[in-house]
C-alpha cells in the first residue's frame, strides 16, 4: 500500500475528532493605569465654581449693608497684646519679676503693685476699649432706628455704618432716583437735611470730636474745568453746616475734607454710589 493511501486511511479515522483550536492572546504595550490625579483636579474646579455661585446669589440677593457685615465678618480686627511676653493677662507669658517668681532687689511688678509702665498700659487699654464699646453703642442705636416707621427706614437705606481705628464712620450716600444733593451742586436735598437732624440727634449723646469727608463719583475727562474737588470740598462744608444747624456744637467740628473722585467705592467710577459724605465720630484717644 502505498504512502499516500495510509494518510487517507488515517484522515478518515481521524474525522470525528474535535478540532484543536488555538488562541493567541494579543498582548499591548504600555498604557495602563495613569492614577488619579485628575479626579483632585476636578474636584477642586467643581468646588470652586460652587464657591463662585454661591458670591453671585449673595451679591444679588443681599442689601448694601448685610453685605458689608459679611466682609466685616471675614476680616475681623484682631486685638494684640499691649505687652508682647514676659507681662501680665492671656497669652503675655510671666516675667522673671513678678512677686511669685525670683527674688531681686526693689520692687517687684504684678497685679497688685504695678509698675509705671503697666499703669500706663493698663489705663490706656482700659480707655480705648471703653471708647470703642461706647462708638459700637451708638452704631446700634443708629442702625436700630430702621425699625420705628417707614420714613426712617427709607432715610437709613442710605446709610452704612461701620467702626474703623479712626473712629464711627457714617457713609451717607446717593441712591439711583434719590440724591442727597442736585445734580453738580452743592445744594442738599430733604433727604440729607433729615439724615443730618438725625445724626445730630445721636451724636449728642457723645463729646466726640467730628469730622466730614466729601466724595463725589468721576466726570468724563473731556471735560475742560473737572469739578470733583470743588464740589466734593463744598458737599462736606454743606454737610457741616446742616450738622450744626441741626444742634451740634461747631467746637466739635474737628476736619474738614473734599477727597473729589479719588476713592471710588464701586468698580465703576462714574457711578452714583460713589456720591457719598463721610460723617466721622473720632475715637478720643486719636
Amino acid at each position: 500500500m502505498l504512502l499516500g493511501e495510509y494518510v487517507g486511511v488515517w484522515m478518515v479515522g481521524q474525522s470525528n475528532a474535535a478540532p484543536v483550536i488555538i488562541k493567541r492572546k494579543k498582548i499591548i504595550q504600555g498604557g495602563g493605569h495613569h492614577g488619579g490625579a485628575w479626579k483632585v483636579a476636578y474636584a477642586d474646579f467643581v468646588t470652586a465654581m460652587m464657591a463662585f455661585f454661591m458670591l453671585m446669589w449673595l451679591l444679588g440677593a443681599t442689601t448694601e449693608k448685610q453685605r458689608k457685615g459679611i466682609a466685616d465678618y471675614f476680616n475681623p480686627t484682631i486685638p494684640i497684646n499691649r505687652v508682647s511676653g514676659g507681662g501680665n493677662g492671656a497669652f503675655g507669658g510671666d516675667s522673671i519679676f513678678t512677686d511669685e517668681t525670683l527674688a531681686h532687689n526693689g520692687t517687684g511688678m504684678s497685679a497688685t503693685s504695678p509698675g509705671a509702665e503697666q499703669k500706663s498700659g493698663g489705663s490706656a487699654g482700659s480707655t480705648e476699649g471703653a471708647d470703642v464699646a461706647q462708638l459700637k453703642k451708638l452704631q446700634s442705636a443708629l442702625e436700630g432706628m430702621g425699625g420705628e416707621s417707614m420714613t426712617m427706614k427709607s432715610l437709613l437705606a442710605h446709610v452704612v455704618t461701620k467702626v474703623t481705628d479712626e473712629g464711627l464712620v457714617v457713609e451717607v450716600f446717593d441712591l439711583d432716583g434719590n440724591p442727597l444733593f442736585a445734580e453738580g451742586k452743592a445744594e442738599p436735598t430733604q433727604t440729607l437735611k433729615d439724615i443730618a437732624a438725625l445724626l445730630a440727634d445721636v451724636f449728642a449723646i457723645t463729646e466726640n470730636q467730628i469730622a466730614v469727608d466729601g466724595f463725589v463719583r468721576s466726570y468724563p475727562v473731556v471735560l475742560i474745568d473737572n469739578p470733583t474737588w470743588d464740589l466734593s470740598s463744598s458737599r462736606a462744608q454743606e454737610m457741616r453746616g446742616l450738622l450744626e444747624s441741626a444742634g451740634t456744637p461747631t467746637e466739635r467740628i474737628a476736619r474738614i475734607s473734599g477727597h473729589a473722585d479719588r476713592k471710588p467705592v464701586t468698580a465703576d467710577p462714574a457711578a452714583v454710589r460713589n456720591n457719598r459724605i463721610e460723617v466721622i465720630l473720632l475715637r478720643k484717644d486719636r
